[in-house]
């Protein structure tokens, strides 16, 4: 019974090590990722692609709004998977930290800085008792004056550079898809095709409620610019045809 009660302890409390070096809440919000909806992030030469799953639960909803694709600044977004209240946090926060950096340095923010910034919050929310970790996971991409960058980060603050990534309950498959036709060398078209194909092919199912989203951050704009959802509609059919 003490063994349970001291697993149990370990358990509850977000900043107390279990005896294997584990603290179990923050692996409890990595779960909450994983269950959460799929999302694809790929980096090329001309620029980032970001898109996302998204399910409409009523017809009176709109097919326009995206809940999940985040303008951080003119030149970078992010997507998101778990919770998505608490990517709209991170990413308010962020959009702060992007004018305040503005400021200071004369000049917009890289991407790795915003990242990192992101990344430093919900690590900090891992220290503390009385709070809980971030129940989500961003990939965040733009372009700065070093080019097209793609950033990842999760609950436990960690910040991973990659040239192609995904989060969510498709995760595994996108990833093996992109492992077989990424190439650095791609069009954005092209980008933007395989984001979507790789969506598609992680769905056991799609029907009339599962839509994409999809945004570009060219190179030669450095801009955040979403994609209208005719054109998404136009990859999807082409997707399912392959």
């Amino acid at each position: 019974m003490a063994a349970l009660g001291m697993a149990g302890a370990y358990d509850r409390a977000i900043t107390v090590f279990s005896p294997q070096g584990r603290l179990y809440q923050v692996e409890y919000a990595l779960e909450t990722v994983k269950s959460g909806s799929t999302a694809v992030g790929i980096c090329v030469n001309e620029g980032v692609v970001l898109a996302v799953e998204e399910r409409a639960y009523s017809k009176l909803q709109s097919p326009n709004y995206s809940q999940k694709l985040f303008q951080i600044d003119e030149h970078i977004g992010a997507a998101s998977s778990g919770l998505i209240s608490d990517a709209r946090i991170l990413v308010d926060s962020a959009r702060v930290y992007a004018q305040i950096y503005r400021l200071t340095y004369d000049e917009p923010p890289s991407v790795e800085a915003i990242s990192k910034r992101i990344g430093d919050t919900m690590q900090l929310y891992t220290q503390h008792a009385g709070v809980r970790p971030f129940g989500v996971a961003l990939l965040i991409g733009g372009v700065g004056s070093d080019g097209p960058s793609l950033f990842y980060t999760e609950p436990s603050g960690v910040v991973m550079k990659y040239s192609g990534w995904s989060i969510g309950r498709g995760s595994e498959k996108v990833k093996e898809i992109l492992e077989n036709l990424y190439t650095p060398e791609m069009t954005l078209e092209e980008a933007k095709r395989l984001c979507i194909k790789a969506l598609v092919k992680s769905m056991e199912k799609t029907d009339e409620k599962w839509s994409a989203k999809l945004v570009v951050i060219p190179t030669s704009t450095r801009l955040y610019t979403p994609i209208s959802q005719e054109e998404i509609n136009k990859l999807v059919e082409q997707a399912l045809k392959e």
